[in-house]
């Protein structure tokens, strides 16, 4: 068995995952409120606690990454994840389920961060074409799953214990591909050797200072990207927009990021600056916000999310390949795993944060600040970029 990883195989894991978890997170808040009988409050309070075990997760496997054995982290992690499926098929009343959903959370973070801490480790690729593939395959996942999940769980009688099945039997797959192809070529005993030279890694300071730069900035990009996924929705029915077509646009998210990537994948070829897509991506997605300003009627929401799925489809990769580039190979889980802890505060706050804003003033004034704030952020990783430019690439 050829031992070197491949991209492939991680590509397949990313998949058998992102499918997996397709048939739990979007039918979350539905299946509290209308089975479990919860107030919409509950439910976003679930889903911050889903959100904040996931930052731990996400911290803990980066940094268990460059000490112990990748391979068996992910298996491990994997396992832990059919565990718990497993008994939520059985017992998925309340509150057992909010409590299996945050241990739940916990290893999701767990897994996806060592996914991308294995995409550090290949060499043949650049950081940028593994991340922007890892996105996409990601979700084309998203996309399949959420076709299924919703008509199947309208066709189980809203019951979602036939849901885990397929996520188990989703897991159960990506737990043979980590186990037969997830391999790093003597990296364990390299970092132990390393150890034996010396005790501490001092990272550059202008690599340090853009790295935390590009995790704030995610962290309060995904504040302001959650508005679209949790507040929008009641904006828009108060326009007179159904539900229905509220959730289409979601899958036009979908679709439109499969397709986006493809044509990015050829301009990486030839934009070898991988800043200029960042700046780029949240500048589309400030805009969205401005056509939100604006939007009473379902075209112009259309336009804003093909806006922001093209500053998504931009940015949101190529922001862990950077970070990739400029981390040493001795850190490179440690600063996945914060990459992704940042990304899931920001998804954990965005809702009620943007409730909050709403309740004091108004949905116009909210769309305001998002605004704002991305063309703030935007400023602030143009300035960074060009004073640090003495990096160090790894």
């Amino acid at each position: 068995m050829d031992k070197k990883l491949k991209l492939h195989w991680l590509l397949l894991g990313e998949l058998f995952g992102s499918f997996g978890n397709s048939f739990i997170w979007p039918l979350t808040t539905i299946y509290m409120h209308n089975q479990l009988h919860q107030s919409l409050t509950i439910s976003g309070i679930v889903l911050m606690l889903y959100s904040c075990a996931n930052v731990i997760g996400s911290s803990i496997a980066g940094t268990l990454f460059d000490r112990y054995n990748p391979q068996k982290l992910m298996v491990s992690g994997l396992i832990t994840s059919i565990i718990i499926m497993t008994i939520l098929v059985k017992f998925n009343g309340w509150p057992t389920y909010p409590i299996l959903l945050t241990f739940y959370g916990f290893f999701n973070g767990w897994i996806i961060t060592l996914l991308n801490s294995f995409g550090t480790q290949l060499k043949k690729q650049s950081s940028r074409f593994v991340f922007n593939m890892l996105y996409f395959t990601n979700n084309l996942g998203v996309v399949l799953g959420t076709m299924i999940a919703g008509p199947f769980y309208q066709m189980t009688g809203n019951q979602v214990a036939p849901l885990f099945v397929i996520t188990i039997a989703m897991y159960l797959a990506y737990t043979i591909v980590a186990a037969r192809h997830f391999h790093i070529e003597s990296l364990h005993l390299q970092q132990k050797k390393t150890k034996r030279r010396t005790t501490s890694y001092q990272l550059p300071m202008a690599n340090r200072i853009i790295i935390f730069t590009l995790f704030g900035s995610i962290a309060i990009i995904w504040l302001t990207y959650a508005q679209w996924s949790s507040n929008l929705s009641v904006y828009m029915t108060d326009n007179g927009i159904t539900m229905s077509l509220y959730s289409l646009l979601w899958t036009i998210n979908g679709f439109l990021i499969v397709i986006f990537q493809l044509i990015i994948n050829w301009l990486t070829k030839q934009i070898k600056n991988d800043f200029l897509f960042v700046y780029f991506g949240i500048f589309a997605c400030c805009l969205s916000f401005v056509v939100l300003i604006f939007a009473h009627t379902y075209s112009l929401f259309v336009l804003g999310m093909v806006i922001l799925t093209l500053g998504e489809a931009t940015a949101f990769p190529s922001i862990p390949a950077i970070i990739a580039d400029l981390s040493p190979k001795k850190l490179k889980g440690k600063y996945q795993g914060f990459f992704n802890a940042a990304t899931s505060l920001g998804k954990a706050g965005g809702p009620l944060l943007g409730g909050i804003i709403i309740e004091s003033f108004s949905y116009h004034i909210l769309f305001i600040i998002c605004t704002i704030v991305i063309g703030l952020v935007e400023l602030i990783i143009i300035i960074i970029s060009k004073v640090t430019h003495n990096t160090k690439q790894y």
